[in-house]
């Protein structure tokens, strides 16, 4: 098939290099979002599915919206088969939807009916899940509702990070965007409706909705550390000022602090929560790089009683 490709960060980047490297279909182009201002000097950067597809000589489209008359119109000289998307950050009109053959293809990160929505892997763990995974679905003007074609699962590990999780399941996805891509064309799938039950939903996650509750377990605490990493970033606040939680871990065997209340010895810092303590492992004090909380805590003398999050 002729395909245009939709995908904006690095998390799409492994679909596109499997499409490119499969050998059955062509793709044409690469629909993406205009490149955005970063860094200290805010330079325009291209987005990394932008800059693999220029190094693979592949046309890039960049409409500011996806209406746009003249990206359209384009698409429709292209004349793609289907349009396979991972993370492509817009929602795609319905003059859009209309125009490949075989519809647009989208490779959401999460077992579908679970999870609609921005952020499925952060809120999958911040739920607590054990299992999650990365499903192909036929894009419909509703939110990721559209029938599935396939899905893979994935083992959420004590220790993940939404990034640690996020990266196994884009090469995962990788190779079911691919085989979907690869079955449509063969007549050999065939996209089932959701079932109505199992919806939940997944909306983008706020820099508020990672300020951390020390009123809460451990536990919940846990999940909300691991889930905003690397972005948003779970946060409290020491002495009137944010102080970033890189990294952390519920230590059971640590008892008798009360919520945020915080004990530093020489080489560990614990915090308590409504249950037991969380130890935490690297902080990033405002305007400064992240540091071994040790660190920090020998360089701001903590005092007896002194608590984070007051």
């Amino acid at each position: 098939m002729k395909l245009v490709f939709a995908g904006t960060p690095e998390v799409a980047v492994p679909a596109l290099d499997a499409l490119l490297a499969s050998g059955r279909h062509e793709v044409a182009a690469v629909v993406t979002r205009p490149d955005a201002p970063a860094g200290r000097g805010r330079r325009l950067i291209a987005s990394p599915v932008a800059e693999r597809a220029a190094e693979a000589g592949i046309e890039v489209l960049k409409p500011a919206r996806p209406r746009d008359p003249e990206f359209l119109e384009r698409l429709k000289e292209i004349a793609p088969d289907c349009c396979p998307v991972v993370a492509y950050g817009a929602l795609l009109p319905r003059a859009a939807l209309d125009i490949p053959a075989r519809g647009w293809v989208n490779l959401h990160f999460s077992l579908l009916p679970a999870w609609r929505g921005a952020a499925p892997v952060q809120h999958a763990i911040m739920a607590g899940d054990e299992i999650t995974g990365a499903t192909t679905f036929l894009i419909e003007e509703g939110l990721d509702s559209g029938p599935v074609y396939g899905t893979v699962t994935e083992e959420i590990r004590p220790t993940d990070t939404s990034g640690d999780l996020l990266t196994r399941l884009a090469f995962a996805g990788a190779g079911l965007l691919a085989a979907t891509m690869d079955g449509i064309e063969d007549g050999t799938v065939k996209a089932v409706p959701q079932p109505a039950d199992g919806i939940s939903h997944a909306p983008k996650v706020t820099v508020e909705d990672a300020h951390v509750d020390w009123n809460t377990p451990a536990l919940r605490v846990d999940r909300v550390v691991r889930g905003c990493t690397p972005a948003p970033g779970a946060w409290t606040t020491f002495r009137g000022e944010r102080l970033k939680i890189v990294q952390a871990r519920p230590v059971p065997e640590t008892t008798g602090l009360a919520p945020g209340q915080l004990s530093a010895g020489k080489n560990n810092v614990y915090v308590g929560t409504a249950s037991y303590a969380v130890e935490l492992l690297w902080v990033q004090p405002q305007g400064k790089k992240p540091m071994r909380a040790a660190d920090w805590a020998r360089g701001v003398r903590i005092t007896a009683g002194e608590s984070v999050g007051a």
